[in-house]
């Protein structure tokens, strides 16, 4: 008898002729039409999806053996009860009268912010100051500060606005851009920077003898030195990018202009 051969080992299959071929992707029951139209209304996929077969139906969730609290133990004695609840778990032996105060990140979460500013407010930009005792002139967006607020100069030999932080929502982008080219943002000019000296009023300035006592008074701002050389080495690059335009001299006087809105204007409909 001839021993039993080997079976053969199963080919495999072929591959297509026209290559690999992709798998199916299914199209869904219901799809967009396009602009937020979809093909099915929401009772029609109700018939589809069958759902008035699952109406009515509950399915309880299946109950957790809980723990035993406690564990009977018998005791001896006559007139004892023969048996006595005892804990598992002891009580605590000790309440305090007062909670502990936790300590919270909340007042740190301010400064780990992730600051947004809006596409077309980026350096060199020119903008419409919208609050503030400068409101309605136009300032050069010179660098976005890490708190998020926009540090603007006018400059200020050409209307008056200094080196000065504000907030996004309060400036409107113009399309006009100034190319500062390689200027880069002194280091020192962050936000530590334009903080504002706190001081008493009282010890900040003396009053004379005879003054009223309850007269408030305040002490007038001076800038100081290092305040007009950093104003100074700002506007002389702003300045000196103006200088390089063909329109230097159009742009001089739009900086100069304040804006303003006549009758029947609507900022809505205007292009800036």
């Amino acid at each position: 008898m001839a021993p039993p051969q080997p079976k053969a080992a199963a080919k495999a299959p072929a591959a297509p002729a026209g290559g690999v071929q992709k798998a199916k992707v299914g199209k869904p029951r219901n799809y967009d039409l396009g602009n937020g139209v979809v093909r099915f209304s929401k009772s029609k996929m109700f018939h589809k999806k069958a759902k008035y077969k699952f109406i009515g139906k509950k399915h309880p969730k299946a109950p957790k053996p809980k723990k035993p609290a406690v564990v009977v133990k018998p005791i001896g004695g006559e007139k004892n009860g023969g048996t006595r609840k005892v804990l598992l778990r002891s009580r605590r032996s000790f309440y305090p009268t007062q909670d502990k105060i936790r300590t919270r990140s909340h007042h740190k979460t301010f400064s780990k912010h992730i600051r947004r500013t809006r596409p077309n407010l980026t350096v060199g930009t020119v903008c419409i100051l919208l609050a503030g005792r400068h409101s309605g002139k136009r300032v050069v967006l010179v660098g976005i500060l890490p708190s998020g607020l926009l540090l603007v100069t006018g400059p200020f030999a050409f209307n008056s606005c200094p080196l000065r932080r504000i907030p996004q929502r309060y400036v409107i982008g113009t399309s006009t851009k100034v190319d500062l080219g390689d200027f880069k943002l002194p280091a020192h000019l962050d936000d530590t920077y334009f903080k504002k000296n706190k001081k008493s009023t009282k010890r900040s300035v003396k009053r004379k003898q005879g003054d009223d006592i309850f007269a408030t008074k305040k002490e007038k701002y001076v800038p100081s030195e290092q305040r007009k050389a950093d104003q100074k080495l700002v506007d002389e690059a702003v300045i000196k990018a103006i200088g390089k335009r063909t329109d230097k001299k159009v742009l001089r006087g739009y900086l100069k202009a304040a804006f303003g809105l006549r009758s029947s204007q609507f900022p809505h409909r205007l292009r800036f």
